[in-house]
């Protein structure tokens, strides 16, 4: 029979053990910050009727659907966990407490052009606050805490999250007398970090139509910041004007004035009016959080405030404020520029036991105890040479071999040999798992991401 070739498709990420454990650990750290501020866990199916997931028709996101029928059932693949929680909520909201806060944590799929650090299987880490008919301008103070506190956690430290306000651009462009062209104006000023000022203004100009002044003077308020000037004080000149410019600007104070109380140094958030995220789908606060010393990777986390979460699916009107984190590609991106901390523990066990005798009895029952204390045990019992068995537990990185001879048996003990030193010493079986938490301490206490700013 001929072989197959074994391969992964294009676009989608494999990892080895080593690798795995890493993206693991940082699941773990995401899982246990968002649970900090009160968000619930929540999972929906990975496929979903068609009709459900394309309720806004066409665009892109038809074009990049994994689409199939089977049956008489057109089916898609998510290619986000937002519309699955709009359809969730929709369907669920008799049983769901308001303010409903889910986070999760799982698989989308688009049928984009595989590309470096881009994906078509990817994961994304989302938090989302969903209110009936209202929602607090102080949940969207919230996030950035949260990505904060996420971040810091899994060990960055030069990155800055950057906020601005939909209301602001919309009533700004408004006051100009520009609200037709307001979506597009936004899409284009929304490429400014990748084409820069000068290709700006001329999309600004020759594709939207506006005249030169226009484009200079948008261009000279969302591009305050980089003159020294503070955005909040630039936007005094323009209030009075319109009724939600007035309320933007108020939303944006609220958000920048609870920063401190919430625990995010003035360092890692600014005011960027520049940033729009071209999706018409927010409407208040938005937020991009850009790594310092590798802007060229662009936003690593993003989001904002929505105002009709479900408007597809029911009448009720759920507002909410939600953020995602790409965390496949964030994955990539670091383990490419060097950021992974590759001296934290990524073995399988902490602990290879390894009898010495034919009678396992005592090697189970030592695997059973250090299990009871929470050490990772694993019993070795092929038929292989000793220099063989240890040479297992080094290519894994397990960083102890407990030897169980007949010695060590008679005198109720256990031989300990750190594999990274070679030392070995033996002590009472009683002593063996406080022994190795003490070992094991430096290595497992670490962050998963080694900024370059430490």
């Amino acid at each position: 029979m001929e072989k197959i070739k074994p391969r992964t498709l294009s676009g989608f990420m494999e990892l080895l053990p080593r690798r795995q454990a890493q993206f693991e650990r940082m699941l773990a750290i995401l899982r246990e910050c968002y649970s900090l501020y009160g968000f619930t866990a929540l999972d929906t199916p990975v496929i979903e009727a068609s009709e459900i997931l394309l309720a806004k028709g066409g665009g892109d996101t038809e074009k990049q659907i994994y689409r199939f029928q089977k049956g008489d059932a057109d089916l898609s693949l998510r290619f986000d966990l937002t519309v699955p929680l709009a359809k969730y909520v929709a369907m669920n909201y008799g049983q769901l407490t308001f303010p409903f806060r889910r986070y999760q944590i799982g698989k989308v799929y688009r049928g984009e052009r595989a590309q470096r650090g881009r994906f078509r299987e990817f994961y994304q880490a989302d938090i989302d606050v969903i209110g009936d008919g209202e929602l607090d301008i102080l949940n969207e103070a919230e996030v950035p805490s949260i990505i904060y506190r996420s971040f810091t956690r899994l060990g960055l430290r030069r990155f800055v999250i950057k906020l601005n306000n939909r209301k602001v651009l919309n009533g700004f462009f408004a006051l100009l007398g520009l609200s037709e062209q307001a979506g597009e104006i936004m899409r284009t000023i929304d490429r400014l970090d990748k084409v820069g000022k000068d290709k700006v203004r001329a999309m600004l100009t020759e594709d939207v139509g506006l005249t030169e002044a226009l484009a200079d003077e948008i261009l000279a308020l969302i591009t305050s910041g980089e003159a020294g000037i503070d955005p909040l004080d630039a936007l005094e000149k323009y209030l009075g004007r319109d009724e939600t410019f007035d309320k933007g600007v108020w939303e944006l104070r609220q958000v920048a004035k609870s920063m401190e109380a919430f625990g995010v140094p003035a360092s890692a958030y600014r005011i960027d009016l520049s940033i729009a995220r071209g999706l018409d789908y927010y409407t208040g606060t938005v937020y991009e959080t850009e790594m310092l010393d590798h802007p060229e990777i662009g936003s690593v986390c993003s989001g904002g405030r929505y105002d009709d979460l479900a408007g597809y699916y029911t009448e009720k009107k759920l507002p909410g404020v939600g953020i995602s984190i790409g965390l496949t590609r964030l994955f990539y991106v670091l383990e490419e520029a060097g950021y992974l901390n590759d001296e934290l523990l990524t073995a399988p066990a902490d602990a290879l036991i390894i009898p010495m005798t034919e009678d396992l009895a005592p090697a189970i029952s030592l695997a059973t105890a250090l299990r009871d204390a929470g050490i990772r045990a694993q019993i070795y019992t092929e038929k292989k040479k000793f220099k063989a068995k240890l040479s297992y537990a080094d290519k894994l990185g397990i960083p102890y071999a407990l030897l169980l001879g007949e010695d060590e048996i008679a005198r109720n003990a256990v031989s300990v040999k750190a594999l990274s030193s070679g030392i070995q010493e033996t002590l009472p079986v009683d002593d063996a798992a406080e022994f190795l938490k003490k070992g094991l301490a430096p290595l497992t206490s670490g962050a998963p991401i080694r900024d370059k700013a430490e």
